[in-house]
């Protein structure tokens, strides 16, 4: 699982048996990897399946987003990173859209990984280019790989199992890691971001001496398909394609990467960015609201069909996530179980997706909703024996309790609700003075909710005007990005507004949402501050599975007694997403099953953009 957000979103031939676990032969080069089952492209396949290997090139496309970018630093934990520099670095291996937990060769050709998973090698591609013509070699990834855990917690915390890496023979690289028995670390190290250590090292065009522990602005140098054409810091990014582009002609790159332009638009107020999109400032829209999605798409673009609204499903087929609000628990209002659950029984979900959300949603019930594993029921069968293994670690209510989130919708319903809520709170030591719910010193229960731009605000309030009615004093704080960022790496935050997405294989990326390790790590994703010897031991085993029935048994264990210890007040999720497009494009048909794929595979349409006229 990737942590940078420009980092691209995640073997042996067919007739090779796989691990019980879906894990590639270990011992043997291979071309590509896979955590879930057989790769699906063979050794020197022509293309994926997916894409139109005849796309043609050209045209610009202008994608609009919201914040602004100080650096073109990709590794740097401070700062906020150009968005769009995954176009311009590329990393080891590269995922197939038509695949879960699937990857192949890129940067890297071909990869061994040891008997017993205590190592992975990576020959390098020959023909990988810097855009300086220069070769990517070993010794770039192992001097990226060095540079990104000295200068950024959150990935030292991530490859904290990685004892080592070096370059190990011409044109091969190996990372040997301090455990054995972890097939998903092997997978995770093909997502390293490679740097060219040449042009790191070397001077700009002033003569001065560049340094990859500083924030830049200078354009960077890359080995991917795009470059940095030009840029206004905070207000736009261009990037070109790069038309002698090594990769032009690999099997992961055919028919993909079709724009000459690929603009990106910042806006600092949301109302601002979707009024600059209705007038064709630029092309892509994803609305996360389903009031404007029901209400505010009647204007003439798309009465005339200019304008294309669309859902694609496929956006959620290959992930699952926990989504709601994070009490941080290094408050000591939250430290008791017994508040946190009383949380959830505040918060009116029914009653918004009535009014406010149109029906959209589904309300989220596991860690992983939307994967086919999540927890359900009461435990049975293996998840029931791992269970078990760890029983005077877990709350005995995983045991005896199906964990389910209060149902309101009306207004007994949520009176009871709330009745319960006191109740839990009267436990822990909390009283109603008056219209003020206070502990034994007379102050009251009180917090902030702080929320990165007012998108979610209407459904805090919610929960605010909810937890007013049983005297809790809860407020919304609203702030901007950067702000933002900043107050959440250093956990200085009540609660927050989270979520954490996960795949079809769960692994070493739950230590840094929920292991003890990170519970005070400064920018991990442990955003709730859990602590938990319990957790920490099914994370241990999910880390280093027998099987993939094991792994999958595990995972729900996990889910399982994150829901009942109540670490968050879970939300909801849509089961597909909503985007409008200026009807300029054309597509593969039919798009690849786990993403849409826009704009990777997608190109211009001549055609279609003479009819709907404006942008070039």
């Amino acid at each position: 699982m990737k942590l940078a957000s420009f980092l691209l979103a995640g073997l042996a031939a067919v007739a090779l048996a796989l691990p019980a676990a879906g894990q590639s032969p270990t011992g043997v080069w291979l071309h590509g990897d896979s955590l879930v089952e057989a790769p699906k492209y063979p050794e020197g396949f022509a293309h994926f399946d997916y894409v139109n290997p005849d796309a043609p090139k050209g045209g610009t496309v202008r994608i609009g987003n919201q914040g602004s970018f100080d650096t073109f630093n990709p590794i740097l934990p401070q700062g906020q990173p150009a968005s769009g520099l995954g176009l311009v670095y590329e990393t080891l291996m590269t995922p197939s859209l038509d695949e879960s937990s699937t990857h192949y060769g890129l940067l890297a050709e071909a990869m061994m990984v040891a008997d017993d998973y205590g190592s992975v090698t990576f020959r390098m591609n020959p023909d990988a280019r810097w855009h300086d013509g220069e070769p990517v070699t070993a010794e770039d990834v192992v001097w990226s790989f060095n540079k990104t855990i000295e200068l950024d917690p959150d990935y030292a915390g991530y490859y904290a199992d990685v004892e080592s890496v070096a370059v190990t023979a011409p044109g091969e690289v190996t990372f040997t890691f301090n455990t054995t028995d972890n097939a998903e670390l092997p997978h995770i190290l093909g997502q390293v971001l490679v740097l060219p250590q040449h042009w790191w090292e070397g001077t700009d065009a002033e003569g001065n001496q560049r340094d990859i522990s500083r924030s830049t602005l200078e354009p960077p140098m890359g080995s991917g398909p795009y470059r940095v054409a030009e840029f206004d810091p905070g207000r736009t990014m261009v990037y070109e394609r790069v038309e002698d582009y090594w990769g032009a002609d690999h099997p992961t790159r055919i028919g993909t990467n079709n724009f000459d332009e690929y603009r990106i638009e910042f806006f600092l107020d949301e109302t601002v960015q979707f009024e600059a999109f209705k007038a064709d400032q630029f092309d892509w829209w994803f609305e996360a609201s389903a009031r404007r999605w029901a209400t505010q798409f009647d204007f003439p673009a798309v009465r005339e069909g200019r304008i294309v609204m669309e859902r694609f499903p496929q956006d959620f087929a290959g992930r699952g996530a926990m989504v709601g609000f994070v009490p941080n628990l290094r408050r000591p209002i939250f430290q008791d179980e017994r508040v946190r659950e009383a949380l959830n029984y505040a918060f009116d979900f029914e009653q918004l997706n009535a009014t406010l959300f149109y029906g959209e949603y589904y309300r989220v019930d596991s860690y992983f909703f939307g994967l086919p594993f999540a927890s359900d029921g009461l435990p049975q069968g293996e998840e029931l024996e791992i269970l078990e293994s760890v029983r005077e670690l877990v709350p005995e209510s995983v045991f005896t309790e199906e964990y389910t989130n209060p149902v309101a919708g009306n207004d007994t319903a949520l009176r009871e609700n709330l009745r319960r809520a006191l109740e839990l709170l009267n436990a822990a030591g909390y009283t109603l003075n008056g219209n003020q719910l206070v502990d034994a010193s007379g102050r009251q229960l009180a917090f902030e909710i702080l929320l990165n731009g007012p998108t979610i605000e209407p459904v805090a309030q919610n929960l605010v005007d909810n937890l007013a009615l049983i005297g809790v004093a809860a407020t919304i704080r609203i702030v901007d990005g950067a702000q933002y960022i900043e107050r959440l790496r250093t956990f200085d935050f009540d609660m927050i507004y989270g979520s954490w997405a996960q795949s079809f294989s769960p692994g070493n990326e739950q230590r840094f949402f929920f292991g003890s390790s990170t519970a005070n790590q400064q920018g991990s994703r442990n955003h709730a501050g859990i602590a938990d010897p319990g957790i920490d031991a099914l994370i241990e085993l999910l880390v280093a599975p027998d099987d993939r029935e094991t792994q999958l048994a595990i995972t729900s264990a996990l889910d399982r007694v994150l829901l009942h210890h109540h670490y968050v007040v879970p939300t909801y999720m849509a089961q597909n997403s909503r985007y409008a497009r200026w009807d300029r494009f054309g597509r593969p048909d039919p798009l690849p099953e786990f993403s849409n794929g826009f704009p990777t595979i997608w190109w211009w349409d001549a055609e279609k953009a003479a009819k709907v006229g404006g942008a070039n």
